[in-house]
C-alpha cells in the first residue's frame, strides 16, 4: 500500500528547461507549454522583479499570454527575496498546479533557486542584522577578495558578479565562523513529484554570439532608460546584478557609456560560463541544443 501510494505521488513530473543565459529557454518553454498545455513556473530570480524588464530578458507581453507563468512580476525591487523563500513559495504554488495537470515546467537560469525546489535548500544560521548590514557596505571588489580567501569552495561555484550571494556568503561566515560552503548539502527533503533536467546549450561561439546581440537589443529597447529610472535605489539588493551595476558606474561617473556596454556583454559571458559549470554538476540531466528535434513528451514520461 505503501509503494501504491508512493508511486501516484511520483507520477507528478517537474520538467526543468535551463541553460545559461540568452541560450534560447524562453521560446522552448513557451513552445512546449502551448504544446502539451502546461502551465510554466519561471526559477528566473531576477524576472520576479516588476520594475526590471529590459535587463532581465524577461518574456514579451505577448509571449505572457501564451501559457500561464507564474513568479514573473510578482515582487518590487524594495523586497528581500532567497532562495530559501522560493522554496517554500514554490512547493505550494506546485501543489495547487499538480492538482490541475500531472506535468509542470520549471524554467529559467538561476541553478540556487532550482535546486531549492528540487532538493531542498540548505539550512543556514541566522545572521544578525548588525553583521550583514556592515558587509553589505563593502564594494564587490572587497566582497570578491574576502570571498576568495575565507571560503574559496563556494567562491568556485557562486557568481561572483552577484553582490546580494556574496555578501550573504561572507555574513554567514563572520556569524559562525564557518564558510557558507561547510552548509551546503547538509540535508534534502523528499519531493512529491519526479524533475527531469534539460539543460539548453550551444556551442561558445554561438552563444557568446548570442549574448552580445542580446545586450545590444536591450539597449536599443532602452536599458539605459530603465538603469537610470532604478540609479537612486542601486543599494537594493535586487539591483546588484548584470545590465544594471555596470550602467549605475557610468552614472556615478567612473567609467564610460561604451565601456559600460561592453563590460555588460563581458560580465554577461562570464555568467553564462558559471552557469554551464553549475549545471554540469545535475546528475542525469539531458543536454540538448534548443533546436534539437526530439519528443519531449516521452521524455518526460519515460526520462
Amino acid at each position: 500500500m505503501c509503494n501504491d501510494k508512493h508511486n501516484a505521488l511520483k507520477e507528478k513530473h517537474l520538467l526543468v528547461i535551463t541553460g545559461p543565459t540568452a541560450v534560447g529557454k524562453t521560446a522552448l518553454t513557451i513552445q512546449l507549454a502551448t504544446e502539451y498545455q502546461l502551465e510554466i513556473v519561471s526559477c528566473d530570480s531576477r524576472q520576479f522583479y516588476k520594475e526590471m524588464n529590459i535587463g532581465t530578458a524577461k518574456p514579451s507581453v505577448n509571449e505572457l499570454q501564451l501559457a500561464p507563468h507564474h513568479f514573473i512580476n510578482t515582487l518590487s525591487i524594495s523586497e528581500d527575496y532567497s532562495a530559501g523563500d522560493f522554496e517554500r513559495d514554490g512547493l505550494a504554488l506546485l501543489d495547487k498546479l499538480f492538482e490541475k495537470s500531472d506535468t509542470v515546467i520549471l524554467t529559467g537560469g538561476s541553478g540556487l533557486y532550482i535546486k531549492a525546489l528540487c532538493e531542498g535548500f540548505d539550512e543556514f544560521p541566522d545572521v544578525p542584522s548588525v553583521i550583514f548590514e556592515k558587509i553589505n557596505q563593502y564594494p564587490l571588489e572587497k566582497l570578491q577578495a574576502e570571498l576568495s580567501l575565507k571560503d574559496p569552495t563556494y567562491f568556485q561555484k557562486v557568481d561572483i558578479e552577484n553582490k546580494q550571494r556574496l555578501v550573504r556568503a561572507l555574513s554567514v561566515f563572520e556569524s559562525s565562523g564557518k564558510p557558507f560552503s561547510h552548509f551546503l548539502g547538509k540535508r534534502s527533503r523528499a519531493r512529491n513529484f519526479t524533475p527531469t533536467y534539460v539543460i539548453l546549450n550551444r556551442n561558445r561561439e554561438e552563444l557568446y554570439e548570442r549574448i552580445n546581440l542580446r545586450v545590444d537589443q536591450m539597449i536599443e529597447q532602452g536599458l539605459e532608460a530603465e538603469a537610470k529610472e532604478l540609479f537612486p535605489f542601486r543599494s537594493y539588493n535586487s539591483l546588484q546584478t548584470v545590465g544594471y551595476q555596470e550602467f549605475f558606474d557610468y552614472f556615478d561617473g567612473k567609467i564610460e557609456r561604451d565601456e559600460a556596454i561592453e563590460l555588460i556583454k563581458r560580465n554577461s559571458r562570464r555568467y553564462a560560463k558559471r552557469q554551464l559549470t553549475w549545471f554540469r554538476k545535475i546528475p542525469d540531466a539531458i543536454w540538448l541544443h534548443p533546436e534539437d528535434k526530439i519528443d519531449l513528451k516521452t521524455l518526460i514520461f519515460n526520462p
